[in-house]
């Protein structure tokens, strides 16, 4: 930090964040960004996801890398840490939700979503550097068969993805900022797109918005976290003190900085658990509606591993198609690239049985049925180059609340059916695609041992609505009850995407920023 006060404090730089920090400079504003997770370039991501201290987040033991799990009563959530946030650890897939999504939850209503976010959306893709992806992998193609057989080959498409392909290794000058932005290298389709791009391809924040923002003077200060915001004035009509601390240090002396204005950006877990603590501390006007509506996508997460030693499923980007198997679902099989098998020793036969007596029975008749092929695919060459993790997605909705506990953050069901590991469309395509790979269905032993799901993709709990009463900020992003503070990211998402919502999140964010008056 060059200075003790800011116009403004961004907490948090994933998609919403880093959005926040260039359009604000932009404007005219000194900006400060405090970021709990590290700084990594090309050469500080690990080569597999088995270099758990560049790939895991877990600092109480000493882990400081850009993946985090976190399990709660009802979900298994994956999110993304380190400066650029979730951008780091994504699959860079862009695609646009559909009408749905713009005409339901608690922002239904305060605007013509579809129409108004269009031009933002545009925007988003054009400074993520979006592209149709290139190539399709082995994991595609047999995605492709997939639709044949359910007759649904023409809903078959390449993802838009976040990745510059150019020419396959070759670095070039900055393509997308007229020179403004970073050197940038062709993909060479490696499939390590989730433990960190190490070839210069994927777009991350930091090589757009993050990168335009610093050359306009803002500030990044990571492995930091914020602890308290204290208002001055009863409303921050005066500004705020922020309190923050060192992240990666297990003992550190608070420091304080005065800002005009605040921007939660830190996802919906880092969000959250500083706003439901900071309500109960220092900033009780929040909406009592703090930590509602939280959304998971309705997803599955289903690892199908192939006995072909000669099939390589690491071949392409992370994500290189997607397929919509009907009005509701979609499914996209995503890849890690060779050697990153660390997810193999948490993984446990696919079984499709709500009733725990009758899953835990069926869990040790299963590997019976085919003991060599269980066999092989435990003890398969190479977990990652095997393996495609297919990923269900759907529009239909329910909701959870997160509350503050003893134990830190829990979470309720509220409304609809509560999650669940057991979807019967996403498991009858694991295994159209396990019998196409000649190979075995899995998920994370969570999932079959308490039938608690997992998602990449958690959203909501500062939900848009028109006043206090229904929601936790307003159709502009401004936090109800308090004055010059905004929420940027995953925790503003009001309704169900049903897609993979980072398009989304950058393009409703651009539009939040564009309503903001430049400063004087």
């Amino acid at each position: 930090m060059t200075k003790d006060n800011y116009d403004y404090v961004i907490i948090g730089s994933g998609f919403g964040g880093s959005v926040s920090a260039l359009r604000l400079a932009e404007k005219g504003y000194s900006v400060l960004v405090i970021e709990k997770g590290k700084k990594f370039e090309g050469e500080d991501f690990g080569k597999t996801n088995w270099n758990l201290r560049k790939w895991m987040w877990w600092p109480e033991v000493g882990l400081y890398g850009i993946q985090k799990l976190t399990i709660f009563r009802h979900i298994s959530i994956l999110s993304g840490v380190g400066v650029g946030g979730g951008s780091l650890v994504y699959a860079n897939t862009l695609p646009k939700p559909k009408s749905p999504f713009f005409k339901h939850g608690s922002w239904a209503g305060l605007a013509d979503w579809e129409t108004e976010l269009d031009p933002f959306y545009e925007k988003a893709y054009k400074m993520l550097g979006a592209a149709v992806n290139t190539k399709l992998g082995p994991g595609d193609l047999a995605l492709k068969e997939v639709g044949k057989q359910i007759g649904k080959e023409s809903s078959f498409k390449p993802t838009k993805v976040a990745v510059y392909f150019g020419e396959p290794g070759k670095t070039i000058k900055d393509p997308y900022f007229d020179g403004k932005g970073p050197d940038r290298t062709g993909c060479i389709h490696c499939g390590e797109c989730m433990t960190g791009c190490r070839h210069n391809a994927k777009n991350t924040l930091d090589k757009n918005y993050l990168y335009l923002a610093q050359k306009l003077g803002v500030e990044i200060l990571a492995e930091h976290k914020v602890v308290d915001i204290k208002p001055l004035g009863k409303n921050g009509e005066d500004g705020y003190d922020i309190i923050f601390k060192q992240s990666t240090k297990m003992f550190s002396s608070k420091k304080t900085i005065r800002t005009k204005g605040v921007v939660f950006s830190g996802g919906v877990l880092g969000t959250m658990p500083l706003m439901l603590d900071l309500k109960e501390k220092s900033l009780p006007n929040l909406s009592d509606k703090l930590g509602h509506m939280i959304r998971t996508n309705n997803e599955a997460l289903i690892l199908t591993t192939s006995m072909d030693n000669d099939l390589d499923l690491s071949e392409g980007v992370a994500i290189g198609s997607i397929l919509d198997v009907d009005e509701h679902s979609h499914l996209e099989p995503t890849r890690y690239g060779k050697g990153s098998g660390i997810w193999r020793i948490s993984m446990l036969p696919m079984v499709s049985e709500p009733n725990f007596f009758l899953r835990m029975f069926k869990l040790a008749v299963l590997p019976l049925t085919d003991p060599i092929k269980w066999l092989r695919v435990l003890f398969v060459r190479d977990y990652g180059k095997s393996t495609i993790i297919l990923l269900f997605m759907q529009h239909l909705d329910s909701t959870l609340r997160f509350k503050k506990s003893i134990f830190g953050t829990s979470s309720e069901m509220e409304t609809g059916k509560a999650p669940t590991a057991f979807i019967p469309a996403a498991h009858d395509m694991a295994n159209r695609y396990a019998k196409l790979i000649n190979g075995k269905a899995q998920v994370i032993f969570t999932e079959t041992i308490t039938g608690i799901p997992s998602t990449a993709h958690i959203l909501g709990g500062a939900c848009m609505a028109a006043n206090k009463e229904e929601g936790v900020i307003d159709s502009n992003n401004r936090v109800f009850g308090y004055n010059n503070m905004y929420v940027f990211d995953g925790s503003m998402i009001s309704a169900n995407p049903g897609v993979n919502p980072a398009l989304s999140i950058t393009a409703i964010s651009e539009r939040g920023m564009s309503l903001i008056p430049a400063k004087n």
